[in-house]
């Protein structure tokens, strides 16, 4: 195969004007009758789909992709008239026609054309209520799929579910014969919390009095949450959260697959009922979940790469070394200019080596210039450069609390990987809990746990001994992300907003970014990184959402 001479582009077509007329399909009376059940509308080229059961949804879209008809075309010539599927009775608003007429059709597509990605295009939103914070952070390990979870700055701990308060008590413990010794720590963590609201909301009240211009409700929320973002070392893993779902297909498969295969109890039993909800709505999606030689074989193997890990891990029996709370382990001295010639690539009609070897010649200067440039005039922290600043990669080693892990971890477009959470690191104590004159209670809360955790791991291993252990003592784990990535997590984490815990940690990663890896450029990049300190970090928030409930004549939520 040879190549041909370069393409000259023609020029001078600038006074031009082509005005685009898009095509308007032709649809007969009776054929918009039924399409404009379906579709948001019958004329334009920008539709969405609706009143159709996911898995036809999904179904028509695979065969979309084979097809030059349009999807409102493909459905009235192939779809309505399929007998199986029953989409005249739809239309006709019969309730009894639903998923299971419509897998026929799934399985057909899927039997033809045998690509897993037809299974990205159903979806369907799950509630996971009363999952213990361990569970939680299994449910959010997927990449692919959005999730809201409970924060512990706005739900009242102090206040019991029913006769309980909100922890969970595994079917481990219980079997260990204990689940009473359990529930007695759990219970005595969560009162010492409770106690702990009673002295810390005063407190910040004499600190902070309030403003004339805020009304109460701001303020009562403001100084709740300060208290509360205070003592959350207290809860215990085992504490309770309610996890919103949205997912496609694909990613429900991958979690179940990997739920399975769990070494907690808890974890399994949440994979069947979720399992059991989902082939409500979208069944044909997750029919290789349980079977056998399809998803049993793929949990197996899960399995069993994760016993080979622990296996070894156990083989090396050192002492971990000390370490500080946030280590920058692994950059490219060279980023900033492999950045220059990645972020020019898409412009350019160069191959990349060549690029970088231009960016290579700049001078320190005429790159930096062509760094900024490239960065832009940002006017906000959602202005972000390109992918190209995708080409440099940061890893951290973090020691922190779990409370900070917790909120981190949420970030999953970067890798993270963490270790079980235990007692052995030792635990944190916030400043403002000694000025309170309730450093005491605090130590004997968490020191009283420790002995728990530790017969927990003796009887039932050191997986079920996480849910006793809180917030405050500390989990390792890492993170590692491009440039682009770091910026966005940096910069939203540092906001006024943000947990002074996790503020202080990711401004640690950008000091070390800007003085060890020694990109300055990068690092100046990232201008909405905020290093100032605040007292009521929340209530510029209460005070913006005020302002918006008003402006929509909206009442404050109840306190």
């Amino acid at each position: 195969m040879t190549s041909g001479p370069p393409i000259s582009r023609p020029g001078g077509l600038e006074s031009l004007l082509v005005v685009r007329v898009y095509f308007e399909e032709p649809f007969t009376e009776d054929e918009k009758a039924v399409l404009s059940r379906f579709f948001t509308n019958v004329d334009g080229p920008v539709y969405a789909l609706q009143n159709l059961p996911e898995v036809v949804k999904g179904a028509l879209f695979a065969r979309y992709s084979r097809s030059p008809k349009s999807v409102r075309r493909l459905f009235l010539d192939e779809f309505v008239s399929e007998p199986d599927l029953g989409i005249q009775a739809i239309a006709d608003h019969d309730p009894t026609v639903g998923v299971e007429r419509a897998e026929k059709l799934y399985e057909r597509v899927f039997s033809e054309y045998g690509d897993d990605s037809v299974a990205q295009l159903g979806a369907a939103h799950l509630a996971c209520e009363q999952a213990s914070n361990v569970l939680t952070k299994v449910l959010e390990r997927g990449r692919l799929a959005s999730y809201l979870e409970q924060s512990t700055r706005y739900i009242f701990y102090d206040q019991k579910l029913g006769a309980d308060y909100r922890y969970f008590v595994p079917q481990e413990v219980s079997d260990a014969g204990l689940s009473a010794r359990f529930v007695a720590a759990m219970d005595g963590l969560f009162d010492t919390y409770s106690s702990l609201v009673k002295v810390l909301v005063p407190y910040y009240q004499r600190l902070y009095p309030q403003s004339p211009n805020d009304s109460n409700f701001i303020y009562r929320s403001t100084i709740r949450a300060k208290a509360c973002d205070t003592i959350r070392g207290l809860l215990p893993a085992a504490t309770t959260s309610n996890v919103g779902v949205f997912a496609s297909g694909q990613a429900y498969e991958a979690l179940l697959l990997r739920m399975q295969s769990h070494p907690l109890a808890e974890a399994r039993d949440y994979s069947r009922m979720m399992l059991e909800e989902l082939r409500k709505v979208i069944p044909a999606f997750l029919r290789r979940v349980d079977v056998p030689d399809r998803g049993g074989v793929w949990s197996e193997y899960l399995a069993s790469v994760k016993r080979f890990s622990e296996e070894t891990s156990k083989t090396l029996g050192e002492t971990p070394a000390p370490q500080p709370e946030v280590t920058l382990l692994d950059w490219d001295n060279e980023a900033e200019t492999k950045i220059v010639a990645a972020a020019l690539y898409a412009q350019s009609d160069l191959p990349d080596e060549q690029l970088l070897e231009a960016a290579r010649n700049m001078g320190d200067e005429d790159r930096a210039a062509v760094f900024r440039g490239l960065v832009g005039e940002r006017t906000n922290r959602r202005h972000r450069p390109g992918r190209g600043f995708e080409r440099a990669d940061y890893r951290f080693d973090l020691l922190t609390d779990f409370g900070i892990f917790r909120d981190l971890q949420r970030h999953r477009m970067l890798t993270i990987d963490w270790q079980r959470l235990g007692v052995a690191h030792g635990y944190v104590t916030p400043d403002e809990i000694g000025d309170a004159g309730v450093e005491s209670l605090w130590h004997a809360a968490l020191s009283e746990v420790a002995g728990l955790v530790e017969a927990i791991d003796d009887a039932c291993g050191s997986d079920v001994a996480q849910y006793a252990v809180p917030f405050a003592y500390r989990i390792r784990y890492n993170m590692q992300m491009n440039a682009r990535e770091a910026m966005h997590l940096l910069e939203l984490r540092t906001v006024e907003g943000g947990h002074p815990d996790y503020r202080r940690v990711c401004q640690q990663m950008h000091t070390l970014i800007r003085d060890k890896a020694g990109h300055r450029l990068i690092a100046d990049a990232m201008k909405f990184v905020d290093y100032n300190t605040y007292g009521l970090d929340r209530l510029e928030a209460e005070r913006r959402a005020e302002q918006r409930r008003n402006a929509a004549g909206a009442p404050a939520p109840e306190s």
